[in-house]
């Protein structure tokens, strides 16, 4: 899950710190005229749908996380929907009814990923976006652990494979892949930013 921080207002739909955001690598399209958008897991984004127009929704299992939502909204003067629970606990939402769902890292360690993807195409309506945004998993082999040791690829993530094996069982098709965060100080990506689309019903 995301780290507990203060959540602030954001001009642009982040994808992580240091990372292109939306208005570079444009996932999400239009999100105006009251797209029901929905943020899996709070990571600041819900805000920023609201601003450009969406029926923005957040579902996050940490209530203290609902509360900073809440308050940023009141300061930024705009409206999010939010619920408890856990990240597949999509029950609020009628079956194709949901036109984006943004996950921005707070999927990187859930054990039942399946049971998620299910319940995101699931309430999806047919050919929308789910954009996924990770740690990429060739970032935890980057460097020794802590006991100098080198770390084994999969070992304590989830690998590319791992993923694209639960993507394509829930029968989701992917439209773009982005491997990003490299850079002088960093020989392998930092970051995952996937997007995909619903298929069938």
């Amino acid at each position: 899950m995301v780290a507990a921080t203060t959540l602030t207002a954001v001009d642009d739909v982040s994808y992580g710190e240091g990372i292109p955001g939306e208005a570079q690598l444009r996932l999400l399209g239009d999100l105006g005229d009251g797209r029901r958008v929905v943020e899996l897991g709070i990571a600041g984004n819900a805000v920023a749908f609201a601003q450009r127009g969406a029926k923005a929704i957040a579902l996050d299992p940490d209530p203290d996380r609902i509360a900073d939502l809440r308050a940023v909204t009141a300061r930024a003067g705009v409206s999010v929907e939010c619920h408890h629970g856990d990240l597949a606990d999509l029950g609020f939402a009628p079956s194709g009814t949901i036109d984006v769902v943004v996950a921005h890292h707070t999927l990187d360690d859930e054990d039942d990923l399946g049971r998620i993807l299910r319940q995101v195409h699931r309430v999806l309506k047919a050919g929308a976006p789910f954009v996924i945004a990770m740690a990429h998993p060739f970032d935890e082999v980057a460097g020794p652990d802590v006991d100098g040791r080198d770390r084994r690829y999969g070992a304590g993530r989830r690998t590319i494979g791992e993923l694209l094996t639960a993507l394509a069982r829930t029968n989701f098709r992917i439209e773009a892949f982005h491997e990003l965060g490299l850079d002088d100080d960093h020989r392998v990506p930092t970051t995952l930013v996937v997007k995909t689309r619903k298929e069938g019903s």
